[in-house]
């Protein structure tokens, strides 16, 4: 095979499958219903014109059968009158149409032939576009049930694939949370400590323990100044409380 004729078979295989995907089984189960019923609507117009033709001739047939019968009439007239000659001629008019009465015959008989051949044509071709009709509804319901069965199943592996998009997201909050928290125990450590200074603030660690010893230095002070004042107050109760000496 040439490459052209290769090519070619690539261009039908491609054309096939293009169409297989875009056929729609239903569409065209009703179509070929549709053919068939019109193909059973030709015969039967075929046997419609074949008895229409056959009425015909029979019409006919019984015109040439009256004539048949007046010229027969005539004859014997004529004869009974002494024209012979007259006799003569009615009666080879007669015999003419005695022999298109046996034409007419035969035709009428091919026609009945030709109908009874096209009624059993049509009782075969109608039986058999019955059993297609049946044949193609029980395939149009297998496929929409399959049809059906795949969007449920694509509907599922959809909730599947969200199902799984949803716990990866679900992972990543909880290790972005997990990771803030262990951030935030962090920063309240180095601040606890105070080695992470405030933000903004201008206030240095030496700073803050100079102002903590100037606090506590202050603190003794005034503890001291207390237990002074609480000293002196008692012994003064206790001079105030002795008797009088004697």
């Amino acid at each position: 095979m040439g490459l052209l004729g290769r090519a070619g078979e690539i261009i039908r295989a491609k054309f096939s499958a293009l169409l297989n995907r875009a056929e729609n089984p239903n569409e065209t189960l009703d179509y070929s219903y549709e053919k068939q019923l019109q193909s059973l609507q030709n015969v039967k117009r075929g046997v419609a014109d074949v008895v229409t033709a056959k009425k015909r001739l029979e019409i006919q047939t019984k015109q040439l059968e009256q004539n048949v019968v007046t010229l027969d009439t005539q004859a014997r007239q004529a004869l009974g009158a002494g024209r012979e000659d007259l006799a003569r001629q009615a009666l080879e008019r007669k015999s003419g149409i005695q022999q298109q009465l046996q034409d007419l015959d035969t035709q009428v008989k091919q026609l009945q032939d030709q109908q009874d051949k096209l009624v059993a044509s049509e009782k075969q071709l109608s039986a058999k576009v019955e059993q297609f009709r049946s044949q193609k509804e029980v395939i149009k319901a297998q496929y929409s049930a399959a049809e059906a069965q795949v969007r449920i199943g694509e509907a599922a592996t959809g909730i599947g694939r969200e199902m799984d998009n949803t716990g990866l997201a679900i992972q990543r909050a909880k290790d972005k949370t997990e990771q803030m928290q262990a951030r935030a125990s962090a920063i309240d450590e180095l601040v606890t400590s105070g080695d992470l200074e405030e933000l903004g603030s201008t206030t240095t660690q030496l700073d803050r323990e100079l102002s903590q010893l100037a606090s506590q230095q202050q603190v003794d002070r005034e503890l001291e100044q207390m237990k002074a004042e609480v000293g002196s107050g008692g012994e003064k109760k206790e001079i105030e409380g002795a008797p009088p000496s004697s």
